[in-house]
């Protein structure tokens, strides 16, 4: 779906899902007295089954359109000429337990994350955390992140990574990568561009 074909708002797409979900509810919490005044001995069964799948259906299409809505929403807030996400990625992670990430955008916080157990076991297997994703104009920018945990004899540890990069009309893919150096027995913090 094209965004900029589109002449609705945010606002009337949000009250166009929220009234389709009130309708989808109405009907299902209606369903099962739409037909309380017959006798149950003379209720057809396949009145009810149609019944259910008619509320079986339109559940779908309620949330075939809710996906739909948030596919639109999010091409209209981050158009892919001004989108930027930034990732992490952790490979191995016996050196340093991370606990935070803080990401800095031109001077400005633009994300603060703390990450459970779950996640940390989910980046260890391969995972990736999409941390941030936001808008940025043409031009030069410089992102810092800042990694919060505990390294090598259960130290504290703060360490920073910077990226000076270069924003075009393309949408930016940035990876912060932590890596075990085992060469020296340090965790090893790196900010790289995806192509």
């Amino acid at each position: 779906m094209n965004a900029t074909k589109l002449k609705i708002s945010l606002p009337v797409l949000s009250w166009l899902g929220n009234s389709l979900a009130m309708i989808f509810f109405s009907l299902a919490i209606n369903a099962p007295f739409a037909n309380a005044a017959e006798p149950a001995a003379t209720k057809p069964v396949t009145n009810t089954k149609t019944l259910d799948q008619q509320a079986q259906s339109l559940k779908q299409e309620v949330m075939d359109l809710n996906r739909d809505l948030l596919v639109l929403e999010e091409e209209l807030l981050f158009p892919a000429s001004t989108q930027v996400a930034v990732f992490v990625s952790l490979d191995v992670g016996k050196l340093f337990e991370l606990d935070a990430v803080e990401i800095k955008m031109d001077n400005k916080v633009v994300a603060h994350y703390l990450y459970t157990q779950r996640e940390i076991d989910a980046l260890r297997r391969g995972g990736v955390h999409r941390l941030y994703l936001g808008n940025l104009r043409v031009g030069k920018h410089e992102l810092v992140a800042f990694f919060t945990g505990k390294g090598p004899h259960e130290r504290d540890y703060r360490r920073g990574a910077t990226l000076e990069f270069e924003k075009q009309t393309d949408p930016k893919y940035i990876e912060l990568q932590i890596k075990d150096a085992t060469s020296n027995l340090q965790p090893e913090f790196r900010v790289k561009e995806w192509q």
